[in-house]
């Protein structure tokens, strides 16, 4: 836990921007870490100082060597990060973005066959992955997540898995139950049966909590949304294996390369993910003795998830004198109590209450939170559950025990008002 070295959390805390105050309302506790995290303070000098620069990449220029030199080592920083040492990294639009373009190309440029998914899936993918599959003329199966746990596993996936499977997508983190996927588990059961599949993940909700390993996980495309992982918004990040980028893809004709990018990117967004990298490593190093980088980041991740988990467990339990979520009446948790694949979100409904009643009500008290509704975006996991709406409550590892405190106080007060 990263209360267990005097000043740490602390100094994590630091190097986060108003990380305890919204620039428009005022002091109060941000537990809306899902819908996108907090952002570095080195990001926001870094996007400051790169908005600012009038070159671009491919002149003959010092300007334009040193910008594709800062792109050059953010790619670098990114294969360490991910732990991806084949392949290629690039930047787009964003994560949905990405996610649309690297499942268009698998679907169209395949065989004939299934494209496979979930259930539990963000419609980033499920939405590609329909359109394209239509388009294609391939059938476009999902898979049914356990709405108890608001998880899928490998076993559920086995029953679909067909030889001519030729594109499969898996989510690594949902963002509406919190729950995280074995994606290496889920690939190997693919791969049994149908080796060449292309396989896509959606890796946007998980990667602020760290342990990202592409490397054992034998897959063929990865995407992060940076504004969830600390950096800002404006572009996504997005992994191909060697195997992906063979398939033919659209770019500009004649292009050097075989490129996936369009146009000249923003140097700015490549280096404030190297700011997202340098910040992991400086906290594996405040968290272990690893010399290594990778090492160092590989701690962090840990580091993270323990702290994470720990908020959790206060939250669901009580903390000092106050009473957890799960003793308080009429409050529900999404996912189940004590479920060990819930990343740092905690997804709740109030009997009586309404969701955004509920979200107004903590707003009003300090506490940032957001509602998850029945729409395009969660209905596939609130409507078989009979819900129009849910609270979700998502917290990082900046977050403490004492603002966990603070939001049990509002939910107490919240539930008795409501009682009586």
């Amino acid at each position: 836990m990263l209360t267990e070295k005097p000043g740490l959390i602390e100094a994590v805390r630091e190097r986060f921007a108003h990380v305890d105050t919204c620039p428009f309302e005022g002091p109060r506790v941000f537990f809306e870490n899902a819908g996108g995290a907090l952002t570095l303070k080195s990001v926001v000098d870094t996007s400051a100082k790169f908005a600012a620069i009038p070159d671009n990449q491919g002149r003959d220029n010092p300007a334009a060597h040193a910008l594709v030199a800062l792109i050059d080592k953010a790619k670098e920083d990114m294969r360490v990060f991910f732990n991806a040492p084949e392949g290629q990294f690039f930047v787009g639009e964003s994560g949905t973005e990405l996610l649309f373009r690297l499942i268009r190309t698998a679907i169209v440029g395949t065989a004939p066959g299934r494209v496979l998914g979930s259930t539990l899936e963000h419609p980033a993918t499920r939405s590609a992955a329909h359109h394209w599959a239509e388009v294609a003329g391939k059938p476009h199966v999902l898979v049914a997540h356990d709405n108890a746990t608001g998880h899928v596993n490998s076993d559920a996936y086995l029953p679909e898995i067909t030889p001519d499977t030729r594109v499969a997508t898996i989510l690594h983190t949902s963002p509406v139950t919190g729950m995280g996927v074995d994606v290496a588990s889920i690939a190997r059961a693919i791969r049994k049966v149908a080796p060449d599949c292309i396989i896509i993940v959606d890796g946007i909700q998980h990667a602020a909590h760290g342990r990202l390993d592409i490397a054992s996980y034998d897959i063929d495309g990865y995407v992060v949304s940076p504004y969830k992982v600390f950096s800002r918004h404006g572009y996504g990040v997005a992994w191909v294996s060697d195997r992906l980028h063979a398939i033919r893809h659209e770019h500009l004709i004649d292009a050097p390369g075989n490129p996936w990018e369009f146009g000249t990117r923003d140097t700015g967004a490549y280096v404030t993910f190297s700011d997202v990298v340098d910040y992991f490593d400086w906290l594996g190093g405040e968290v272990s003795e690893a010399t290594d980088r990778r090492a160092r980041i590989v701690a962090a991740g840990e580091a993270i998830h323990a702290h994470e988990a720990h908020l959790v467990h206060a939250m669901l339990h009580g903390t000092g004198n106050l009473k957890g979520l799960a003793e308080m009446p009429g409050v529900t948790i999404i996912g189940g109590l004590d479920n060990p694949r819930r990343e740092g979100l905690v997804s709740l409904t109030v009997a009586g209450m309404e969701a955004p009643d509920v979200v107004t009500a903590l707003r009003a008290r300090g506490i940032r939170t957001h509602t998850r509704k029945a729409d395009h975006y969660s209905g596939n996991i609130l409507t078989p559950l009979g819900l129009g709406s849910a609270v979700r409550v998502s917290m990082c590892h900046y977050n403490t025990e004492g603002e966990v405190a603070q939001f049990l106080q509002a939910m107490r007060e919240i539930t008795e008002s409501r009682a009586a």
